[in-house]
């Protein structure tokens, strides 16, 4: 993680034309510890991304098909026409990235539109899959989900590449994910257990006037100024009503490898730091027939861990 700060120095002397570099001379540590407080990096993009599919195969396989990522009316959802800037594009993002004196990365997800009060608008997402199936190697063939389609917007993504070493492995590190979203509409039939699902949302905790308390997100250490405004941040997406995701992935051991006598050692570790929506279902059908709304108020999960392996 320590050479994270050569690494940024490096790809932006690649990125000066050929003819601008001729007289350019490496730098020794010395000099290099030296560069400091210097501007960062915003990268702006636009994007669409299709799959034909994607498999994971053990003995048996999963597969994943048809696989459309754009903006909302990628989606094919004549909803999604409704979004602040809706189109075929994942588009519009601003992703600025910085590498603080501690050596951590941080990384910036946003939109490069904004409001008439200067605040970002939210950036406009949509996916579409034909089919999640599981295939046997004897013909078998079971088609678990089908005609999934769906919107959104995302008010935020901010990636922290933590360098502070984990659970005793040293050179290693905490990749941190914030996310704020929401889900406008989700479609989608569960062909093998006969139920289908339409208009689905998900949405923030607060966004039906719900007065929720989101100091729930604070998990910052008081002392780093960095990460105590990156849970202001949060707090603020939340009531602004965006679904939050925060979420902690680094290796480590297993869950309880304290008391196995064969524990796993350096696993995939995630740690759910907290996950805060509202979800709704508009008509969920089973053997084809309507049998109503589904509402979940106020979901929160938090202390969650999980520790990922192969076996």
């Amino acid at each position: 993680m320590k050479g994270l700060k050569k690494l940024a120095l490096a790809t932006a002397v690649a990125a000066v034309p050929f003819a601008a570099q001729a007289d350019l001379k490496a730098l020794d540590d010395s000099t290099m510890g030296n560069v400091t407080g210097q501007a960062g990096v915003t990268i702006e993009l636009e994007t669409r991304v299709s799959i034909g599919e994607f498999t994971y195969t053990d003995e048996g396989t999963f597969a994943v098909s048809g696989i459309e990522l754009g903006g909302s009316t990628a989606s094919g959802l004549a909803s999604a026409a409704a979004a602040p800037t809706a189109g075929n594009l994942l588009d519009r993002l601003s992703i600025d990235i910085d590498v603080e004196d501690d050596g951590d990365a941080i990384i910036h997800v946003a939109s490069l539109d904004e409001d008439a009060s200067g605040n970002p608008v939210p950036i406009d997402w949509g996916i579409s899959v034909d089919s999640m199936s599981l295939r046997g190697n004897g013909g078998e063939n079971t088609t678990l989900v089908s005609g999934m389609k769906a919107w959104g917007l995302l008010g935020a993504l901010d990636i922290r590449v933590d360098t502070d070493d984990v659970s005793g492995y040293a050179n290693t590190g905490t990749l941190m994910l914030d996310v704020a979203f929401d889900v406008r509409q989700m479609d989608f039939e569960v062909d093998f257990l006969a139920v289908g699902i339409t208009g689905m949302s998900i949405t923030g905790a607060a966004a039906d006037g719900d007065a929720i308390d989101f100091t729930v997100l604070d998990k910052a250490d008081p002392a780093n100024a960095s990460e105590v405004a990156q849970d202001a941040r949060m707090r603020a997406l939340g009531a602004a009503g965006f679904a939050i995701a925060r979420l902690d992935v680094y290796k480590g051991d297993s869950l309880y490898a304290s008391t196995q006598a064969n524990p796993k050692t350096e696993v995939l570790r995630v740690d759910v730091k907290d996950v805060l929506l509202d979800v709704n279902i508009a008509e969920t059908r089973i053997g084809g027939t309507n049998i109503g709304t589904i509402g979940i108020d106020n979901l929160h999960i938090s202390d969650t861990r999980l520790a990922v392996y192969g076996h």
